[in-house]
């Protein structure tokens, strides 16, 4: 396993994710769209079997009901056969406000009770 960062190095708290939050990624040898399983306003842990190695810069984009959030990321924490941590460290203005209105839903979502990402999910 191996590990940049910790839990008690994240500047903001990880709310875990309903498991329709999705991410598409790449780097020069992978294209993927893998499982967010949390995130935050800074970074998010990216469930996928091959992780990249730490310190590696990818791509992001994500298509939630906030809009399209597209930036880059750094890898900071990778476990082997589960995936990776990793922290934004591109995101244009536009993006992060639709970055931050998704996790205020999923904490809103997670103080009420609930991991649905919709009102149809909860149904």
């Amino acid at each position: 396993m191996a590990k940049e960062g910790t839990k008690s190095d994240r500047r903001h708290q990880r709310v875990p994710t309903p498991k329709g939050v999705w991410v598409a990624w790449q780097n020069d040898k992978q294209q993927n769209v893998s499982r967010v399983r949390d995130l935050n306003v800074g970074g998010m842990f990216i469930a996928t079997p091959t992780p990249l190695p730490a310190g590696t810069v990818l791509p992001l984009l994500m298509s939630v009901p906030e809009g399209e959030i597209r930036g880059k990321a750094t890898v900071r924490n990778v476990i082997i056969g589960e995936g990776m941590g990793v922290q934004i460290t591109e995101i244009n203005a536009e993006n992060q406000v639709r970055l931050e209105k998704l996790v205020a839903r999923l904490l809103l979502a997670e103080s009420n009770g609930s991991t649905s990402s919709s009102p149809a999910e909860r149904k």
